[in-house]
């Protein structure tokens, strides 16, 4: 079986991906999950809806493992970190009123 045809019904992939969450579970613990089979690039991605606007520090929490089970598993996974409907709806409101929100960290000068 070739990393580009492994799916979430493979051991090592839900081994990957059970460890995924319980580290994004243990720093946001009312994050929630869902596991989809994704195209672009090919492979098994991990959602995990979490109220916190900046991905990077989301990401952070499980790069490490995340590149060990991708360079060196050859396990094609993918974390995609978004935010609740709830908190999108609260910046859009904001912006229809003219407030401004707080810019992700990359839109920051310095």
């Amino acid at each position: 079986m070739t990393a580009e045809h492994r799916t979430e019904a493979d051991p090592r992939v839900q081994e990957a991906l059970a460890e995924l969450q319980d580290l994004l579970a243990a720093r946001y613990p009312q994050a929630t999950f869902s596991v989809y089979q994704g195209d672009d690039p090919e492979g098994v991605y991990l959602s995990a809806t979490i109220d916190e606007e900046d991905t990077d520090e989301v990401l952070s929490v499980v790069m490490d493992r995340l590149l060990h089970f991708q360079e060196d598993l050859d396990l094609p996974i993918y974390v995609m970190p978004t935010l609740p409907l709830e908190a999108v709806a609260t910046q859009l409101r904001a912006r229809s009123q003219g407030r401004r929100t707080v810019p992700p960290a990359y839109l920051l000068p310095g």
